[in-house]
């Protein structure tokens, strides 16, 4: 008989006021923490964590505000990446994660990375250095390279009140490229890459770069 595929599960954490959702797949192999962008929830992480089948332990995560997640009086970058941490360490995956954040969370990859050992930070499609005035001004993007199938994982669902809470995670990027010298200790590597959706244009060969940073 062939292995079944790592079944997805479904998880909260915290408390009423602070809970984050977020999905499992397998148990074993480095941890690969998935994190989207504003507007966003963790769905958009469903085709790749399926590819990564049972090479690494996928965590996709709400963030606070989105998807089933609770919304927050404050969207503090550096309060929530201490609560990630807490929940990452309740897994008991023993192991530093590697980060993969889209978009706006890349701030939020690059302060846990600051803070917590890491195995590697892997980030895309980054935040511009000024927030948009209003959600209308937000760019939708080009969809044609993501697979019709797909498509619904990139859906943005805007929203003026959770703008208006996350402004403070725009800032303009520490350096146009990775250097290894500007790296904190705990960190292993970080790669920046091109492109909007690129782990929905191709799932699989995402999963395969996850796999090289393992």
């Amino acid at each position: 008989m062939h292995p079944q595929p790592p079944r997805r599960t479904t998880h909260a954490y915290g408390t009423p006021k602070n809970r984050l959702v977020y999905d499992r797949w397998g148990r074993f192999g480095r941890p690969v923490v998935l994190l989207h962008g504003l507007f966003y929830d963790r769905t958009m992480w469903w085709p790749v964590a399926a590819e990564l089948g049972d090479s690494c332990a996928a965590v996709a995560v709400d963030l606070p505000g989105h998807g089933d997640s609770a919304a927050r009086d404050d969207y503090d970058v550096t309060q929530l990446a201490e609560d990630l941490a807490v929940l990452i360490n309740g897994l008991a995956l023993h192991r530093a994660p590697v980060i993969v954040a889209h978009a706006e969370s890349a701030r939020l990859a690059e302060t846990f990375a600051a803070a917590y050992a890491t195995q590697a930070v892997l980030t895309f499609q980054e935040t511009p250095a000024e927030p948009p005035g209003t959600t209308r001004e937000l760019d939708t993007g080009d969809l044609s390279g993501v697979p019709e199938l797909y498509r619904q994982f990139a859906v943005a669902r805007h929203d003026e009140a959770l703008l208006a809470g996350y402004r403070s995670w725009f800032s303009p990027p520490a350096h146009s490229e990775p250097r290894p010298d500007a790296m904190p200790p705990r960190l292993g590597a970080q790669m920046r890459l091109g492109g909007r959706f690129p782990h929905l244009c191709d799932a699989a060969g995402f999963a395969d770069l996850l796999r090289t940073l393992r």
